[in-house]
C-alpha cells in the first residue's frame, strides 16, 4: 500500500493542534498559565505551548529541508508569558510551521540529516519526520489540557 500525505491535510492537522492549544488558554489566567502542578517534573502550559511553537518549526526547517534553525529546547520549558503573548507566540507558530510543511512537502528534503537519527526504529523517512512533529504536538496537548486542570 502507497500511503501520500497532501499539504492541504498536513496544514489541517497542524493548525487544529495549534488552535487546541489557544482553546487551553481560553481555561486559564495571567497567573495559572505560569503555574506547574506540583510533582517532579510537571511543566507549565506557558512553558508547554513555548516548547510546541519552537520545535514544529525547528523540526521542518532543519532536519526537514536542512535549513538553519536555533533553539534552546531547555530554556523553552521554563518560559513564562501572558496568556496574549502565548497567544500571539501560537499564530506566529502555527503560520510558520504551515509555511514550512508546505514546503516540506513540496521538496527537496534533506533525508540524511542527522536529527533524523532520533526518529524511532531507525526510520529517517519524510514519512516519520511528518509523523514525529504531529505525535509531539499532540501529546503535549493533551499534557496542556491535563495541566490547565491541575492548575486551573
Amino acid at each position: 500500500m502507497e500511503l501520500s500525505l497532501d499539504a492541504a491535510t498536513l496544514d489541517l492537522y497542524l493548525r487544529h493542534a495549534f488552535r487546541g492549544m489557544a482553546a487551553v488558554l481560553d481555561r486559564l489566567d495571567d497567573e495559572t498559565v505560569n503555574q506547574r502542578p506540583p510533582g517532579w517534573g510537571t511543566n507549565s502550559v506557558a512553558g508547554l505551548v513555548v516548547h510546541c511553537c519552537e520545535l514544529a518549526p525547528s523540526w521542518f526547517a532543519m532536519p526537514g529541508l536542512g535549513r538553519d534553525s536555533e533553539r534552546d529546547r531547555d530554556a523553552e520549558f521554563l518560559a513564562q508569558g501572558t496568556v496574549d503573548e502565548l497567544r500571539d507566540r501560537i499564530d506566529r507558530a502555527t503560520e510558520q510551521t504551515c509555511a514550512l510543511a508546505a514546503d516540506f512537502v513540496a521538496g527537496p528534503t534533506v533525508g540524511d540529516h542527522a536529527f533524523r537519527e532520533f526518529l524511532p526504529g531507525g526510520d529517517r523517512s519524510d514519512g516519520a519526520l511528518v509523523l514525529h512533529v504531529l505525535e509531539e504536538l499532540y501529546q503535549h496537548l493533551g499534557h496542556l489540557e491535563v495541566t490547565a486542570d491541575a492548575v486551573a
